[in-house]
């Protein structure tokens, strides 16, 4: 649950860099405090034998040696370290010290020193070898002085030259975390007021959320909050709509459909009891079909026919299917019902259900609105750029210039003496053309009567393969 708080995120974010710097310094410190011990060592080191190498002394043509206390007192600490010496003519003959003294292998210049490390008596020992002259006699071969040291106090000194430095580190590290924190915490308060208001909200509210004093990083956030919730809102009140014209709607037939029953439960006349049937079986195919065209609007409104769904379709496919279903409607009605085909196939972008919905609606509505003997002809052109143009003409008595606009909107009727049609036809047309980015229009044909509706879809490469209809 932490690494899922922002807040934790970003500290982590922040204080990991720090830490890897203050890990990497720490590391330097410690290689910096050991060569300062070294270095303090070897002065050490380096003064002692220049003290011993001062009390060499030529008397009666021998080398004499007096080694003065004060140049091992210079070693003396709480480590308790052990100290050596060895001094030694060139030819390595002792003078004075220990004779297991190990000399290394370069030996230095007169009055210059070489430091080595080597072991001793099983010890890890540091020291120095210093060539003393023999100012008393020139051209002599150097007395070699050598001091070593053991480890113990140059590794304490170290240690504590580090830990001193480490110390200041966590501390500032630690000084640095905490103003962070207080960083975070007051940087994250626009979000936690964010939070607030929305939890103080009452259930239903669809309100946009303020964002005027909000930091820069967070008013995308909330735009795209207040661009859902009106979204959503525009859903909601059109789903409520919806639900209470559906409800209109459908009361008048059930009603109708339960009046006609009960007449024909009373009647005990057969022929009119058959004829009750008959207008029965009629409420019934209304019925149905105006619940069919609610599914139809309910699944155009929702946005069945939204990009990831459309395909390659070919509407003149399409549409030969749909006047196919339809030919025995028109038969019935005397209704002359033609197509001008293209000679190839004619190519649109929109999900397959969707198509059949959208030419079905079209021309089930010209045949509805037309009189018995009319015409309907369906009609496929190609526009300015290569769009496609779907016609659907008939000659029907046609709507006026002032209603074309109200005619799609849900369950409007010119004139429900007409048609038995359910007021969606157009409505669901509309929202199938919204979903594929087409433009529907009524116009007035060229001879004057009925009613032309086109519906002009964006141009499709002719490279792309078309989608076969179920």
């Amino acid at each position: 649950m932490l690494f899922r708080s922002l807040r934790a995120q970003l500290a982590l974010w922040l204080m990991a860099p720090l830490l890897a710097v203050a890990l990497l310094d720490a590391w330097m410190t410690y290689r910096s405090a050991q060569e300062m011990a070294t270095l303090v060592q070897d002065r050490m080191l380096l003064g002692a034998a220049r003290m011993m190498g001062e009390q060499v002394s030529l008397e009666d043509g021998e080398l004499q040696v007096d080694v003065p206390p004060s140049a091992l007192e210079l070693f003396a600490s709480p480590s308790q370290d052990r100290v050596f010496y060895r001094i030694s003519k060139s030819n390595q003959q002792l003078l004075a010290g220990y004779p297991d003294l190990p000399i290394p292998q370069y030996l230095p210049q007169a009055d210059h020193a070489v430091f080595f490390d080597t072991v001793l008596r099983e010890r890890a020992v540091h020291g120095v070898v210093f060539a003393q002259p023999i100012w008393s006699l020139p051209g002599h071969a150097p007395v070699l002085i050598e001091v070593v040291q053991t480890l113990e106090g140059r590794n304490a000194l170290a240690y504590e030259i580090w830990g001193n430095a480490v110390r200041r580190q966590v501390t500032v590290l630690g000084v640095v975390a905490v103003f962070l924190w207080l960083g975070l915490r007051y940087v994250t308060q626009p979000l936690v007021k964010l939070r607030d208001q929305m939890l103080e909200r009452r259930s239903g509210t669809l309100e946009p959320l303020m964002h005027e004093r909000l930091p820069s990083e967070l008013k995308p956030l909330v735009s795209a909050l207040n661009d859902y919730v009106d979204r959503l809102n525009q859903q909601m009140s059109s789903h409520s709509r919806f639900i209470a014209d559906a409800s209109h709607q459908l009361r008048t037939p059930l009603t109708l459909l339960n009046t006609q029953v009960v007449y024909a439960l009373r009647d005990k006349n057969a022929d009119a009891r058959e004829e009750t049937l008959v207008a029965m079986h009629r409420s019934v195919q209304h019925g149905i079909r105006l619940v069919n065209q609610l599914l139809s609007f309910s699944r155009a409104e929702a946005g069945l026919g939204q990009l990831e769904r459309q395909t390659p379709v070919d509407l003149a496919e399409v549409v030969q299917r749909v006047l196919e279903s339809l030919a025995s409607t028109a038969q019935q009605r005397q209704i002359d019902l033609g197509f001008l085909r293209p000679s190839r196939a004619v190519c649109i972008m929109i999900a397959p259900q969707m198509a059949y919905e959208l030419v079905a609606n079209l021309l089930d509505n010209a045949l509805r609105y037309t009189s018995l003997g009319g015409m309907v002809t369906a009609k496929i052109t190609l526009g300015p750029g290569q769009a496609v143009v779907l016609h659907i003409e008939d000659n029907g008595p046609g709507i006026a210039e002032t209603e074309r606009e109200r005619v799609f909107e849900r369950f409007y009727r010119l004139d429900e003496t007409q048609s038995d049609g359910c007021g969606l036809g157009l409505s669901i047309a509309r929202e199938i053309t919204k979903s594929c980015g087409a433009q529907i229009a009524l116009k007035t044909p060229l001879g004057g009567q009925g009613l032309t509706v086109e519906v002009v879809f964006p141009a499709v490469p002719s490279t792309v393969p078309i989608t076969p209809l179920a």
